[in-house]
């Protein structure tokens, strides 16, 4: 009976480390992000909602806001307004947003896009279509919303899940080069 406790206690302890390991799949940039350790964002080209397109190489030199979200999120909902303020600001770096119709349960992109025109306040938000989340996977987004803040050199300083208030986006990009 004491071999079958210790048996038992065993393979929970194992079951429990195991569920604490973490994803083996990671990306090393996507290792580095989690522990702010600066590796360089992965690059993208994306059209927008108006159909122009973004290149991620574009902004070479400026600091860049990417926030990820989704239609259905009521967070991301919740913040657009937010949002829209902080991308009609002059700060000194440059704000994106991702969705990622047919991911995650979001919209195709048509109907993303008929939806978002009836959308108030957003005038100011670059919204830029990720098809498939082929973007969204390799900045290892796992919820909506969420930040990635890059750094003028390229590098992917942090990415951080949830919402974020202006002030906080502020205040952050005032450390990163």
């Amino acid at each position: 009976m004491v071999h079958l406790k210790q048996l038992v206690v065993l393979l929970a302890a194992v079951f429990l480390l195991s569920a604490c390991a973490g994803d083996a799949k990671s990306t090393p940039t996507t290792k580095a992000a989690a522990n702010n350790n600066a590796s360089y964002a992965p690059t993208f080209e994306l059209t927008d909602v108006k159909g122009d397109t973004y290149k991620l190489a574009d902004y070479k030199g400026k600091k860049v806001y990417v926030k990820f979200w989704a239609s259905w999120c009521s967070i991301c909902l919740a913040g657009l307004e937010e949002l829209n303020t902080l991308a009609g600001e002059e700060q000194d770096f440059v704000v994106l947003s991702i969705v990622s119709p047919n991911f995650n349960n979001e919209k195709n992109s048509d109907a993303f896009i008929k939806w978002f025109k009836g959308v108030e306040n957003t005038a100011n938000i670059k919204v830029l279509l990720d098809e498939d989340g082929a973007i969204a996977k390799q900045y290892n987004v796992r919820a909506y919303p969420t930040s990635a803040y890059i750094g003028s050199d390229g590098t992917l300083v942090q990415t951080l899940p949830g919402h974020v208030s202006n002030s906080q986006i502020v205040e952050k990009f005032k450390s990163i080069q």
